[in-house]
């Protein structure tokens, strides 16, 4: 790596601002490191940059922020010029948008293309790991219930099926588990919430938790009470759902989680393999 994209990574970084954990950075600050002198000819820049965010579908506003900024005219005196707060993405739309004779420009375009790859790649990590958590979470919950309603009344695991299909109806609008698969094309044998997104898992882990309290607190027995607090608490769920625009039944699968499973595990015997290799 020559001094050259040394020295901009470091500037880049350098003006690169963090508030509330998000990451931007000033326009007017990155357009000298980019090669540009004058706003205006760096403006035609940023207009295609832009012009790029709407074509890749992205809304301008969520990357690039129009702000004011006043600088120094000297004697106390002071002026507001335009400058507008980019996000990673923005700045990478920059840097392909730039006029690739500049060295730093080419440089740039290397920077944010690695760096907004590392960005995705961290993001779907953090996904993946709150999606194992909540799985998990949930299965803790459908066992304690199970355990709940089978010493009130519910013992054949027919019974337990219709009690937990009774659920799924009640937060997807109507429609079972048998249907939900098939329209999500899920194996009839695997379990439905292997393949839920992070809020499907927490809404129905929230929905079995409030109706496990509810069965103790109101000391309910026998199989159509059971049935009949899961729906509503199940119900009541997703009216919240509801409420907070999200429609669960329309909701697309996520990954298998015992596919996210197996791929952690081989990448932690690959890590314990090098660690083994340089001890």
């Amino acid at each position: 790596m020559n001094k050259l994209m040394v020295n901009l990574n470091a500037n880049l970084e350098s003006i690169k601002k963090v508030q509330d954990d998000l990451e931007y950075w000033s326009a007017r600050e990155l357009m000298p490191l980019l090669g540009y002198s004058k706003w205006q000819t760096f403006s035609d820049v940023l207009k295609k940059a832009t012009d790029a965010c709407v074509s890749s579908g992205q809304n301008i506003k969520d990357h690039f922020t129009g702000v004011g900024k006043m600088v120094s005219l000297g004697s106390d005196a002071e002026r507001e010029i335009n400058d507008f707060l980019l996000t990673r993405y923005a700045c990478y739309l920059i840097a392909q948008n730039g006029d690739p004779r500049k060295q730093e420009i080419a440089y740039a375009q290397t920077y944010f293309a690695v760096q907004t790859r590392k960005q995705e790649i961290n993001e779907r990590l953090s996904y993946e790991d709150k999606r194992l958590k909540s799985r998990r979470k949930l299965k803790q919950t459908e066992d304690k219930i199970e355990q709940t309603v089978y010493e009130r009344g519910i013992k054949l695991p027919v019974e337990f099926a219709t009690f937990k299909d009774k659920h799924i109806r009640a937060l997807y609008g109507g429609i079972g588990i048998k249907e939900l698969k098939k329209k999500r094309n899920i194996p009839e044998k695997r379990a439905l919430a292997d393949f839920d997104t992070d809020v499907e898992l927490r809404a129905k882990d929230f929905a079995l938790a409030m109706t496990d309290h509810n069965i103790k607190a109101k000391d309910l027995t026998g199989k159509p009470k059971l049935e009949k607090e899961v729906v509503e608490n199940s119900k009541a769920t997703r009216q919240v759902l509801l409420k907070r625009g999200i429609k669960p039944e329309i909701l697309k699968p996520e990954e298998d989680i015992k596919q996210i499973e197996k791929r952690n595990a081989k990448e932690k015997k690959l890590r314990d393999s090098k660690v083994k290799f340089l001890n």
